[in-house]
């Protein structure tokens, strides 16, 4: 499309206008348009839109001179050009705009504005000090995955006659034994379970691509695949903070599920006790038709031989082995394979595999030299060797 030279250009990054496609979609309802000055304070004195539970103001204000200058300039009915990554995105037309603090939306965002804390300067550093508000047109389809994303849940719907569909929202960061038995308790007890990973905009760790055909290939292979539907979640900055649980239980909801699957060491959840009955922040919402279910904190127990629910087993922390992805994670970006009471060995070998190609000189070589081969002639992958590898390590005949 050709941009008019007539409007005024806003600049804006990929991360907000993943906010603008949610909210176009319509899956952040009861919220339907950007946020007036007014409806901004409103939601912060309230934490509602219409009587319905909503944690924070949505508004339009992209930090960096230039924008502050084109919002300043503005006047009300005139037609706004937003651009993202040099290409025409949206246009908009001014309904008001007005001056905003980029701490405190920062403060409400994560309750804090502390620098220190992760996610805090990289947002102060993104927001502005003026915003813009006005009903907007996105002039792209082919960058609309959320639309996509309605559409394969309904298809998938459809096709199983679900009565119950349960959403749960994974990093997978990476796929570990804690999460494969979320998932299956997720299973259990629902008819489609839909698995939101999140997709961050900046690739740190694992790339989405790993994360999302190693969670492919567990559901492929493990699971009744045609009963769990894998979908991307931009992970934008209104997931993030302890409004997190709210957010995912608003848009889990706009998408068609009518359950939330979370574990008990969700961010946001703020277990506290009232009248010595443990509750969180989902006692607390107000409008949003969704039943939230609180799983376990899975660890492994060295008494128990299994995974347990942190709470149920009686052996005591001393005894546990917790699932904690960045240490995990750590061993793997060393190239060792973690045990398999952690991750799967078939997920590991996926992953070093694709960390660390072609890191063996002779492969074949060392194949048939360390481990037992059929004798028939055949091509082995470093995937095939890293789990005839794990199985060498599991053998306990000599120790």
């Amino acid at each position: 499309m050709t941009l008019s030279r007539k409007n005024k250009t806003l600049l804006i990054d990929r991360e907000a206008a993943s906010a603008l496609e949610i909210l176009k979609c319509g899956l952040l309802k009861p919220l339907t348009e950007l946020m007036s000055k007014k409806q901004k304070e409103s939601i912060i004195q309230t934490g509602k839109i219409n009587d319905t539970t909503f944690p924070i103001p949505l508004i339009l204000g992209p930090s960096g001179a230039k924008n502050e200058e084109v919002i300043k300039s503005l006047k009300k009915g005139e037609e706004l050009t937003i651009l993202c990554e040099g290409k025409e995105f949206a246009t908009l037309i001014v309904d008001e705009t007005f001056k905003t603090d980029p701490q405190r939306r920062t403060k409400h965002i994560f309750g804090t504005d502390d620098l220190s804390h992760p996610g805090v300067q990289t947002t102060i550093n993104r927001l502005g000090t003026w915003a813009v508000c006005g009903p907007y047109e996105l002039v792209h389809t082919e960058l609309d995955q959320n639309r996509i994303n309605q559409e394969i849940i309904s298809s998938a719907k459809r096709a199983t006659n679900a009565k119950h569909t349960t959403a749960l929202i994974l990093g997978a960061n990476p796929l570990h034994r804690a999460h494969e038995r979320l998932i299956r308790q997720a299973i259990d007890t629902t008819d489609l379970l839909i698995i939101f990973l999140l997709k961050p905009y900046e690739e740190k760790n694992l790339k989405y691509d790993l994360r999302h055909e190693a969670l492919e290939f567990f559901v492929n292979n493990f699971l009744p695949k045609n009963r769990v539907v894998i979908v991307p979640l931009e992970n934008s900055y209104i997931f993030a903070g302890y409004n997190e649980l709210i957010v995912n239980a608003i848009v889990a909801q706009n998408y068609g599920c009518d359950r939330l699957t979370i574990s008990r060491d969700h961010t946001g959840l703020g277990i506290f006790y009232d009248e010595n009955a443990g509750k969180s922040i989902i006692d607390n919402l107000v409008g949003i038709d969704i039943e939230v279910k609180l799983e376990s904190e899975y660890v492994y127990c060295n008494q128990c031989t299994t995974l347990v629910g942190k709470h149920t087993c009686p052996h005591g922390q001393h005894h546990q082995i917790s699932y904690h992805s960045d240490s995990i994670l750590e061993l793997l970006e060393l190239g060792l394979l973690p045990p398999t009471i952690l991750i799967r060995k078939e997920i590991s070998a996926f992953l070093l595999s694709k960390l660390f190609p072609n890191r063996f000189k002779n492969l074949e070589k060392l194949y048939s030299d360390i481990l037992p081969v059929e004798g028939l002639l055949r091509e082995h992958t470093e995937s095939d060797f890293y789990i005839e590898l794990m199985k060498l390590y599991q053998t306990t005949s000599l120790t």
